[in-house]
């Protein structure tokens, strides 16, 4: 097992493309971080930075205590595994899984041993004489996961693995890669789009944009406390409901913001470095926004244009007269009440209200 850190790592393909543009991290023994972020973010093209298949233009890796720009990627004690599985389609699931021990010498015994016990980990003992043909997408994945657990690696690399996999299996699969974490202890670095991986994964998430790190913290510490705009509308799904305002009032740990057509509505906020007449972005989450009771303080009338009924909660997607953005309203699962059509009123609550300046930036919440 090893620390991964990252210093001042960029990365540019020519003089004008930049993909990574100045990280700093550091990764944990023994952690389990997530790089997520939207497709060309550059969390990809950091994974192989780290893995040694592609070269670093400017800053050190180091992988433990060492410094490992130039070191093979054969040599960096590291295991990735792909988004394909790339299994010798001729070779039995143990000789796959047996193929780079083999390469490097690794006497037959040992083999043997290293094989066995990462198929009993995997639950694939029973699947180790058949060739990929004969099995599921499920299980040529685990194949390639054993495939790197072989090689007894100081830090596992996974690239959008389980990208391939319809969503039961994507489910099964998350939960097998927990365990397998629990089990191994080893420092695991998994790159996804997919927030609902980081989200039930990590340790620790890092989120990407534009070849920068937007914010890395707890996955609920990123839910609840994001540091901009754009980590506050990644993480959530649905994603937080974001409303272009006006500020119109610095109180004591309130902010009091106007929205289009003259609603005004409080956020529980340290909006000091703010001016009144600044340009701001209103954010909340589906799950915090409610269904107001007759008559009570403080309502915004709005109308329900769609309901979706799945499951264990209710989606309810409303417009607020004046404003052209669609909220989204997250209800528990045996609410029946609201209908397609129905005027309604919803309560904005101040303390779940989050308040982003003009430069996209949070106010820091005030907690009560």
């Amino acid at each position: 097992m090893a620390s991964v850190t990252l210093k001042g790592i960029k990365k540019n393909y020519t003089k004008d493309v930049q993909v990574i543009k100045g990280v700093d991290l550091e990764i944990k023994d023994g952690e389990f971080v997530v790089f997520v972020g939207p497709s060309g973010c550059g969390k990809s093209t950091l994974l192989r930075m780290i893995a040694g298949l592609e070269d670093i233009t400017e800053g050190s890796l180091y992988i433990g205590d060492t410094l490992s720009n130039d070191i093979h990627a054969s040599k960096r004690g590291i295991a990735m595994v792909f988004q394909s599985y790339a299994l010798y389609p001729h070779m039995s699931v143990a000789d796959n899984m047996a193929f780079a021990l083999k390469l490097a010498g690794t006497a037959k015994e040992e083999i043997a041993q290293r094989v066995n016990k990462a198929a009993e980990i995997l639950q694939i003992t029973h699947l180790l004489e058949r060739k990929p043909k004969a099995l599921s997408g499920g299980q040529r994945q685990r194949v390639a996961i054993g495939r790197a657990i072989v090689r007894n690696p100081k830090v596992f690399l996974f690239d959008e693995p389980l990208s391939n996999l319809d969503a039961s299996l994507r489910l099964n699969m998350r939960v097998e890669l927990s365990k397998l974490h629990q089990d191994l202890g080893t420092t695991m670095i998994y790159v996804t789009h997919d927030q609902v991986e980081a989200m039930t994964l990590a340790d620790r998430i890092v989120v990407f944009n534009a070849g920068i790190i937007q914010q890395v913290g707890s996955p609920l510490d990123l839910y609840e406390n994001p540091s901009n705009l754009f980590v506050a509308g990644f993480l959530g799904s649905p994603k937080m409901n974001l409303l272009k305002a006006q500020l119109v009032g610095v109180e004591q740990g309130i902010a009091v913001v106007r929205l289009p057509k003259g609603v005004t509505l409080r956020a529980a906020v340290d909006a000091k470095r703010g001016k009144v007449g600044d340009e701001v972005t209103l954010g909340i989450r589906p799950e915090h926004l409610r269904v107001a009771s007759m008559g009570e303080a403080g309502a915004v009338p709005a109308r329900v244009d769609l309901i979706e009924h799945l499951g264990d909660h209710v989606l309810a997607y409303i417009e607020i007269p004046g404003i052209n953005d669609i909220l989204s309203l997250k209800l528990p699962g045996h609410t029946t009440e609201l209908k397609y059509g129905d005027s309604i009123h919803v309560l904005f609550p101040e303390d779940d209200c989050l308040l982003f300046d003009s430069e996209g930036i949070v106010f820091n919440r005030v907690r009560k």
